[in-house]
């Protein structure tokens, strides 16, 4: 990040002088006007903006606490320690951790050299990044989550990114853009926003944690519904393309979550249909194999008795008075 723009975030602001003069004690009256300790975006945001920034306040403890916005931390320098649900997270210089307005956390005390740069984020700002994305994936699942009402979910995602180049120079255009007030900023930053997002869909291996479900769970369970939808056509280079992950990574994942390859699980849904077909329809066993992705009939034949112990006929006549379908 650039030096110039750090050294004007190291400047000590007003209230890091009084914490530097012996108060311990965070000034919560700067951060919410409540009983409760939610830090309130309209005590930060101009009117009419959807998103500003300001450096963490350094020299103090931050007790646990929430907000009623998304907050975006960005480390420029130093580290900055999170506490989540009792879990130490520890900032390094281009890391960034995002938290839904659900997420309670306490910071510990950042010292001069520590500088991080907090994004006070609305909702409604992420409609054009949320758009960029067009697809399924755990960004976008944050994003649709952070508009939860009736059951919502505390969800944070903390990527160790190492400094990205370009996901660097991104966020330091955001950070100047909303510094310098420019005309139409919240627009620019938003499709801003939505580069950052695609980068660090690229750069999934670097998110390291995920309060509501590990990242290989939300591939497992998109992987079997799409196998559940899908199975006539159903491809692994599909899922590896729309997570950003190689084929021998996704294969691995798969067989240790499951015990099954991906294969074998679209077969195992296959058959489970081909099954209801004969024992449900009169379906010629022909149109049954085409109809569940084989156009190679004797290897479905093949398959099935290797499975069954019988042809796909005889499996027909022995169970088509059954109540329950054998898998």
């Amino acid at each position: 990040m650039d030096e110039q723009l750090i050294k004007r975030m190291q400047e000590i602001s007003e209230e890091e002088l009084v914490y530097l003069g012996g108060d311990a004690q965070v000034k919560r009256d700067i951060y919410t006007t409540r009983n409760q300790f939610v830090v309130d975006s309209q005590l930060f945001l101009r009117e009419g903006k959807l998103i500003t920034v300001r450096h963490h306040s350094r020299f103090v403890e931050f007790p646990l606490h929430k907000h009623n916005y998304i907050e975006m931390v960005y480390v420029c320098a130093g580290e900055i320690t999170h506490y989540i649900d009792g879990k130490e997270i520890r900032m390094q210089p281009g890391d960034l951790i995002l938290l839904n307005q659900y997420v309670k956390h306490s910071v510990k005390r950042a010292e001069y050299g520590d500088v991080g740069i907090n994004f006070i984020i609305l909702p409604e700002f992420f409609d054009i990044p949320l758009q960029m994305m067009r697809k399924q994936n755990i960004l976008a699942d944050f994003l649709l989550g952070t508009l939860r009402q009736n059951n919502p979910i505390p969800q944070y995602l903390n990527f160790q990114l190492g400094g990205q180049k370009a996901i660097s120079n991104l966020i330091e255009n955001m950070i100047t853009s909303i510094m310098s007030e420019n005309n139409n900023e919240d627009v620019i930053n938003q499709y801003s926003m939505g580069l950052v997002f695609l980068y660090l869909l690229n750069h999934i291996d670097k998110l390291s944690d995920n309060s509501s479900h590990s990242y290989e769970d939300i591939i497992i369970q998109a992987t079997i519904q799409y196998i559940d939808s899908n199975y006539k056509t159903a491809s692994l280079s599909y899922i590896a393309d729309n997570f950003k992950q190689s084929l021998s990574a996704l294969s691995r994942m798969i067989k240790k979550c499951t015990g099954h390859t991906f294969q074998e699980l679209l077969m195992r849904k296959r058959f489970q249909k081909a099954v209801m077909f004969l024992v449900e329809t009169d379906f010629p066993v022909e149109e049954i194999a085409v109809n569940i992705g084989y156009e190679n009939q004797s290897y479905f034949y093949r398959q099935f008795k290797a499975r069954y112990g019988m042809t796909p006929n005889q499996y027909r006549k022995v169970h088509k008075n059954d109540q329950t379908i054998k898998i």
